[in-house]
């Protein structure tokens, strides 16, 4: 199975042209978060029309799984705090969304939303411990934020670590986490773009200007990710 990876698109319309082209030759497409982009000048209402639109176009290449970012907000839920709603209305049968797992072959997904509090946070701590029941071969999980203890958090000055992730990860064990959120981390001095928590392997592919957005695929039957920064690539060996 080949899973292209991507985050932090901040509704820069030439990458997500880009994506949909990519997509016809993987199996997978995962977005992890920040798929919106609340400084722009485009209205949040209408950013999310066509990024409704662009998943479409997604959906009919393969199969794809969208995490919401802090970007992705648009109001308080039920609970009182702040979600991306926009994601949760019904979608295309191939586009999974927060909240959602999903089996692919040996590979079960789960795509967690971005928490803005105790309730949310709840949730995703329930939603993962459902997902870890009779888990098959190899577990992925999308989650905007990276881990604490990771340079995936650290953007050349500061780490913005997101330790309930960490404290997850140690807890369930997955083999993969792929997230975003930093977007400097995999060109900063003492960043990287993948690291490791104990046996899990977690990726953050970053964010940069040029015609094509920085991104990973992994290929689960090479044992591979290949990650492309615009200016720099390198292949890591997941054996």
């Amino acid at each position: 199975m080949q899973i292209l990876v991507v985050s932090d698109l901040h509704y820069r319309l030439p990458h997500y042209d880009w994506l949909v082209e990519a997509a016809s030759g993987v199996d997978v497409v995962a977005v992890v978060g920040d798929l919106a982009d609340v400084v722009s000048p485009v209205p949040h209402s209408v950013q999310t029309v066509v990024l409704a639109r662009y998943l479409e176009l997604l959906a009919a290449r393969g199969v794809v799984l969208v995490a919401s970012g802090n970007h992705d907000l648009d109001g308080p839920g039920a609970h009182g705090e702040q979600m991306a709603s926009w994601l949760r209305l019904p979608q295309p049968e191939s586009v999974h969304v927060d909240g959602a797992s999903v089996d692919i072959g040996d590979t079960r997904f789960t795509v967690c939303p971005w928490w803005d509090g105790p309730v949310t946070r709840d949730e995703v701590a329930a939603q993962l411990a459902a997902a870890a029941v009779d888990r098959p071969a190899r577990w992925v999980w999308l989650y905007h934020a990276p881990p604490a203890g990771t340079p995936l958090c650290f953007d050349g000055r500061r780490t913005f670590p997101d330790q309930e992730l960490a404290d997850w990860i140690a807890q369930h064990g997955p083999d993969i986490v792929l997230c975003g959120h930093i977007h400097q981390a995999p060109w900063a001095n003492g960043g990287s773009w993948h690291a490791r928590l104990g046996d899990t392997w977690v990726f953050n592919a970053g964010k940069q200007i040029g015609k094509v957005p920085p991104h990973i695929t992994l290929d689960t039957d090479a044992g591979t990710a290949d990650w492309f920064g615009v200016f720099d690539s390198e292949q890591l060996s997941l054996a």
